[in-house]
């Protein structure tokens, strides 16, 4: 069983942040999440072409509306915030982009596993960061997360059927979600180099209590752990 995140102060009430490098920080976090939202949006519409059934074009395109329409709720804390959404998220387009460019799917079953895997790993280490965030926005993070619509259970059931039907795609499957999580650590590495603010809300400041080193290392641990439940759930070896 993975361990809960470590324990991270965090401010009483959510209200608009005085703290400029806090605000800064949130701003940047709520873009990210958001440019996210929507590339999986457009990714998902895609993929859905890729569809086998029409029950499945449905369900996918299902999926892909549900993303998108958690992203009004992001920019509006945004703006309340005094940032501009978009501006918040151009920053991330490049790095995100270049994500899906070098993890675009050749299949239907790799694009589930995408789905599943790859959005998982993001929202994980997104997770991990709302640790640090006062609780309104924190649980608005939180609700972009949320898999309300049991999405995962088809994927999983997808997956599973389409390894079932033909044993052979589990090895390229498994391959396939371990090259997701390397693009994606490297996409997380590439957003933190580019944004101090994030970082800073993982280490901390003269004022707020952050992630030594050891902690960092076990949030590590623990991302790695929910990627392999992930691969186990869809019947793959991590």
């Amino acid at each position: 069983m993975s361990e809960s995140p470590d324990p991270a102060p965090r401010p009483d009430d959510g209200a608009a942040p005085v703290d400029p490098v806090y605000r800064d920080a949130v701003v940047d976090l709520l873009g990210v999440i958001s440019y996210g939202e929507i590339t999986a949006f457009e990714r998902l519409a895609d993929d859905s072409k890729l569809a086998p059934t029409m029950q499945d074009k449905v369900a996918l395109a299902t999926m892909a509306a549900t993303e998108l329409g958690k992203v009004g709720r992001l920019h509006q804390r945004i703006s309340e915030l005094g940032g501009d959404p978009f501006a918040a998220m151009a920053p991330f387009r490049v790095a995100i982009d270049s994500f899906h460019q070098h993890t675009a799917p050749s299949d239907w079953l790799e694009g589930l596993v995408k789905a599943f895997v790859g959005d998982g790993l993001a929202n994980d280490f997104y997770r991990e960061i709302a640790a640090f965030l006062d609780p309104g926005t924190r649980d608005l993070v939180l609700a972009s997360l949320d898999d309300d619509g049991g999405h995962a259970a088809f994927v999983v059931e997808r997956v599973r059927e389409g390894i079932a039907t033909d044993p052979r795609h589990g090895g390229r499957l498994a391959l396939w979600g371990r090259r997701l999580m390397g693009e994606a650590l490297t996409q997380a590495q590439r957003v933190a180099a580019d944004r101090d603010s994030l970082t800073a809300l993982l280490t901390g400041g003269v004022d707020r209590p952050g992630l030594d080193l050891a902690a960092l290392g076990r949030m590590f641990t623990r991302l790695t752990e929910r990627h392999a439940e992930r691969m186990s759930e869809l019947g793959l070896d991590s």
